[in-house]
């Protein structure tokens, strides 16, 4: 698997954290798509392993175990996946386990800033969207507002309630950029970054974040993605030549009726790059 013309989607989601999808699911959508390698990176979670990985070997798909880590950066909420990692390592599972921890009053408070614009029992119907109580997210409150009908749609619901500044934005502190990589590695796993163009950082500060995620250990980087525009993959090739990291291509996939790319339908990453999937070619499962 040396090719960068290969359909690998290694960034998707399952009802274990904020998909709508079960592992299954996905992983048949996936084989339906043309997806020859998979990974379901599920956020600060890796309870959906054991049973993607066993989806995507039915299936006659290649595997490498995935998470998608939540980190606080700059003041900013910034994304890690790890990939090819042990799932069972002790010390990942401690480390995600502390991050899911403040979830729950977090969602509380969100709820207590709707009831105050009138939209209440927030709390309650974005815990019937979360497959995993542990992992209620801003996703969960956002398909509750459409199915009660206070928006059209999720993108309407964060551009109204839950982002900066609006009534249902509570921030929340993640793990440092150095847990989050470090947990990944010694788990023998590789860690990337993210959909880099979502954050809106300045230049100053995006050269912050690779350069010291690079420092602690960090490889790879998410050029071709389901967020990204085509000028944006051209800048992010860039960025992983600069860097001299590994590329990565994931559609960042969580539901038929909301994601705006569909699992293994990503253009090829470009071929001056050198995918993760080369450097992981011992952890393909």
């Amino acid at each position: 698997m040396t090719s960068s013309i290969l359909n690998a989607d290694l960034h998707c989601h399952s009802v274990v954290s904020d998909g709508t999808l079960t592992p299954e699911q996905l992983a048949a959508r996936a084989k339906a798509n043309g997806v020859e390698l998979w990974a379901l990176t599920d956020h600060d979670e890796v309870g959906g392993q054991d049973r993607a990985l066993a989806a995507a070997q039915a299936a006659g798909m290649k595997y490498l175990t995935g998470v998608e880590i939540s980190i606080t950066f700059a003041n900013k909420t910034v994304h890690i996946v790890g990939l090819g990692f042990d799932a069972h390592d002790e010390q990942l599972q401690k480390g995600l386990l502390q991050t899911r921890g403040g979830r729950s009053e977090r969602a509380k408070e969100m709820s207590e800033g709707l009831a105050k614009v009138g939209i209440h029992g927030a709390y309650e119907g974005a815990l019937k969207y979360a497959g995993n109580h542990e992992l209620i997210s801003r996703t969960h409150f956002a398909r509750f507002l459409v199915e009660t009908g206070a928006c059209q749609d999720t993108n309407e619901v964060f551009r109204r309630f839950l982002t900066e500044g609006n009534p249902g934005f509570v921030p929340h502190r993640w793990a440092s950029l150095k847990d989050a990589v470090q947990w990944i590695v010694q788990a023998r796993g590789m860690a990337v970054i993210a959909h880099p163009a979502r954050y809106g950082f300045t230049p100053n500060e995006e050269f912050a974040l690779f350069t010291e995620f690079k420092n602690h250990g960090g490889q790879g980087v998410e050029v071709v993605t389901g967020s990204h525009s085509v000028a944006e993959y051209v800048t992010y090739a860039d960025m992983a030549k600069e860097f001299d990291l590994f590329a990565s291509r994931g559609s960042d996939f969580h539901s038929p009726s909301e994601s705006r790319i569909d699992l293994g339908t990503l253009p090829w990453l470009p071929g001056q790059l050198t995918p993760v999937w080369e450097a992981l070619a011992d952890r393909i499962q």
